[in-house]
């Protein structure tokens, strides 16, 4: 029998102590613990059959923050610059969470190896992938060919050829990390409401279709019980393009401009009970400001190279400061 892995301990903080508002989700668990009373929003479990006790810790986690505080996060590249040694570098501190995209398969196996480190030394990986359309390769131009995306569903066809093999390929990388025994905030199709992608440029439908493909074949026949799925609007969410309820965990969106009101319009979408994260941004959003308006982010991902190196160091330090935003060191303990 392994460890118990119901109550994650919690990691210490060598850098600095934490407040009363950083300590306040942990003073709920350990007082619903101990008090055999309930915590709010952690009945809710992940929508993947069978999901493993690493996903459920991680996506309780994540409720027990809702509208307190927000996890820092930066995507990283296997190219350009070290993004995290530079937000060491200019905060003293790391993310809680670290970016990876499966976009190119050269790279796939180090953006494997990176999440994995990123999760047993305490952070908490999220994982994407810009799919290049089927039939024509990986890489970003080609995630934004449009292609009919009915011909992926019928047998024979070269489309439907192509698809299955890149959900295979892609499902294997995703295995490698569930036999790690690492958690992972799955963010595919993202931005799918955008028109840019080729997913999204033939309608709803087409996404919808696309999406309960994808979990269907990760979550109940390749049993990739580590996922936590999350839906990401653009920054023009839309009606309608809900797979529903039942396929995904978390729903957000991606902006590099004005967040104002972005998080109502997800909140509108989705309800006020799912923590809402802003996937990708190119300015760091305001804590104050979200502790103000009520719109405090479930997690926010500063975008790599260029939107790293030109942000304001001294704003960047400041939020990664802030009493309502998590950085690696204060993430719960999961690992046994």
């Amino acid at each position: 029998m392994g460890p118990d892995h119901s109550l994650p301990a919690i990691a210490s903080s060598e850098s600095r102590p934490m407040s009363l508002l950083q300590r306040f989700p942990l003073i709920l668990l350990f007082t619903a613990f101990f008090l055999g009373g309930a915590l709010p929003g952690w009945s809710r479990e992940p929508v993947t059959p069978g999901a493993s006790q690493e996903a459920r810790d991680v996506l309780h986690y994540l409720d027990s923050l809702q509208g307190k505080q927000t996890l820092s996060g930066q995507m990283a590249t296997p190219w350009g610059v070290d993004e995290m040694a530079l937000v060491e570098k200019i905060t003293g501190r790391l993310p809680a969470l670290q970016g990876h995209d499966l976009i190119h398969e050269k790279d796939n196996p180090q953006e494997v190896a990176a999440a994995i480190a990123w999760w047993q030394a305490g952070g908490i990986p999220t994982v994407m992938w810009h799919w290049g359309a089927p039939t024509h390769g990986d890489g970003y131009e080609q995630s934004k060919t449009e292609i009919d995306v009915a011909q992926c569903f019928i047998e024979g066809s070269p489309e439907h050829t192509a698809m299955w093999a890149d959900l295979r390929r892609i499902a294997d990388h995703l295995t490698t990390l569930r036999d790690a025994g690492v958690p992972v905030l799955w963010r595919p199709l993202h931005e799918f409401d955008g028109g840019w992608f080729w997913y999204g440029k033939g309608g709803k439908d087409d996404f919808t279709r696309l999406w309960r493909t994808m979990f269907d074949y990760f979550a109940r026949e390749r049993k990739l019980t580590n996922l936590l799925w999350v839906l990401c609007h653009s920054h023009t969410p839309l009606e309608g393009w809900d797979p529903g309820r039942e396929y995904y965990d978390l729903a957000g969106a991606d902006t590099y401009g004005d967040t104002a009101g972005l998080f109502e319009k997800i909140q509108t979408l989705h309800g006020p009970d799912t923590p809402i994260p802003l996937h990708e941004c190119g300015t760091l959003p305001d804590p104050d400001a979200a502790l103000r308006n009520g719109t405090m982010w479930s997690w926010w991902m500063l975008w790599h190279t260029d939107h790293l190196t030109s942000h304001d160091p001294a704003e960047l330090k400041r939020i990664y400061h802030h009493d309502s935003v998590i950085t690696r060191d204060e993430l719960p303990r999961f690992l046994p």
